[in-house]
Order: C-alpha cells, then structure tokens, then sequence
C-alpha cells in the first residue's frame, strides 16, 4: 500500500511539472505525502503491537502461598488430640494426603498437618464430598477418638471442606524401628531405607516373599503381607488392598519382590499391635 501512494505521488509530481499549476499541486502533494506516512507508521504499529503479543504468552507463574496452619478456635492442637483419652471427642482441621475407601456415605482417609497425623475412619461423607478430598485437601472433622488394637484414629466423624492445601513430606524414620520413638510417628507418611525382604511362610508350610493375607489364606486382590529385616528384627509390613488394590504398582511390585532384595519403602505409619505399615510405594534401595 505504501508503494502505491508513493506512485500516485510521482504521478502527481509530474503532473505539477507538465501543468505548472503549482500552489493547488503543492497541496495535493502534500496530503499524498501524510497519508503514505500514515500508512508507514501503522504497518510498524501493528508489527510491534503483534510482538507484544506473542511475548505474554510466557508469564512468570505466580509463588507458592505458604500454608497457614493456624488452628480455628475450638480446634485442637495435634497434641491436645494425642493427649485425650479414648472415647474423648475430638476436633481437628488436617489435609487429605490419601484416600482408602468409601461406601455407604462413609469415608476412610490418611490425612496430615504439621504437627502431626490423623486416620479418619468411616467419617460421615457423602460421595460427592468424597470426589473433592483430593491430596492437600484442608478440611475439619469432628469426631471422637477411638483405639483398634494400638491404632489410634478418628471415629464417627462429621466433615466440613475448608479453603487450604498442603501435602506432606514423607520423613525418614528408619533410625526408630525398634524404639519407643516410632509410635510418635504414628499415621505419617514416612519412608523406610535399605530394607532387606525376609521369609514368610504360606498356607502350605513354604518360605515366600509375601502373603495374601496376614496368614496366606487369602488370593489374588487381597491385601499383602511381606515381612523385612533391620539389624536382625523383623517386621510386616501390608499392602492395604482397599488404598492400593491389585491393579496399582505397589501391588505388583511386591508380588515381584524376592527374599534377600533390598528395598526403600514409602507408606502410611498404621499400627496393628505393633508398627504395621501401609505401604504405597516400593523401590530398590538407593
């Protein structure tokens, strides 16, 4: 466009030239000359303008709000809630870090603040509250405390979804296995490193790597159970079929493990009489 009007310029030039009607072709002259400027400059605008454009479609995300784990009033600390007795009731607010199940509008769920960890079992939940307790989740349950064989949880709870998230850590408590030390640990998620697979004996009398129940009486899609060695104790540890079931990678690398692998393992500190893990994750150890 902008050579076109510079032609009609030369052509009007030549005109004036050729007529000599000067004053009146100045003019004209002129007004070619705005508008072909006109013209220049906003070819340049819109190139600029479209650079621009393109430079927004990289922003830099906004930071990580730090989470405020500021209680509610009414709300217990994590160790008011570990200092009240059986039976007491209990209110806490905590974060969803894994869900085990749900049926009959009742919810069972790991969750953690950091303080502490709580296992809400068979809360009051319906199904569509139970679709919004993704990982991090804040909520606040109301419930009383309760105790199944040495595990302490959160029984016959209400649920309230609150604005908030934070996903837990899993913190090494190898170092405790055998002390006093690792009830403290208690619903965490926790890690347990070098770890070496030790002997279970099935149905059968035979020596294997895992059980499909606690006694091995059990089949394909029921928990599992497998045992591990440190410093010349033994412990078991399950696969909780309910949190992760048949079809998950934790369940099937379990069944591939052997007696004598080495193994890092990830899970939920559950207690069953005695430590009694709820694994979620296996690898070789590092």
């Amino acid at each position: 466009m902008f050579l076109k009007v510079l032609g009609l310029y030369y052509i009007l030039e030549n005109q004036y030239i050729r007529t000599g009607k000067e004053e009146k072709m100045k003019k004209l002259i002129v007004l070619v000359m705005v508008l072909a400027l006109g013209i220049a400059c906003a070819a340049c605008g819109k190139k600029e303008e479209n650079k621009t454009d393109t430079n927004t479609t990289t922003t830099t995300p906004e930071p990580t709000k730090e989470v405020d784990f500021t209680k509610s009033e009414g709300v217990m600390t994590y160790q008011q809630y570990a200092d009240a007795e059986v039976d007491a009731a209990v209110t806490v607010e905590t974060f969803v870090q894994d869900k085990q199940s749900w049926w009959e509008d009742k919810a069972t769920i790991y969750t953690q603040d950091n303080e502490g960890a709580y296992f809400i079992y068979e809360m009051k939940c319906s199904k569509e509250e139970y679709d919004k307790l993704v990982k991090g989740q804040k909520i606040r349950v109301k419930g009383f405390k309760a105790d199944f064989q040495g595990e302490k949880e959160i029984a016959d709870g209400t649920l309230e979804i609150l604005e908030g998230n934070y996903v837990a850590e899993p913190t090494d408590v190898t170092s405790y296995l055998g002390t006093d030390e690792i009830v403290k640990y208690q619903n965490r998620l926790v890690t347990f490193k070098g770890m070496t697979v030790a002997a279970s004996t099935d149905a059968d009398g035979n020596e294997v790597a895992y059980l499909y129940k606690w006694n091995g009486s059990g089949q394909e899609g029921d928990d599992l159970y497998f045992n591990v060695e440190l410093n010349g104790n033994t412990y078991t540890f399950t696969v909780e079929s309910y949190l992760r079931d048949k079809d998950s990678d934790v369940y099937k690398a379990v069944k591939n493990l052997k007696v004598g692998d080495k193994v890092d393992l990830t899970g939920f500190l559950y207690w069953y009489d005695t430590v009694n893990p709820h694994i979620i994750e296996v690898s070789a150890a590092k």
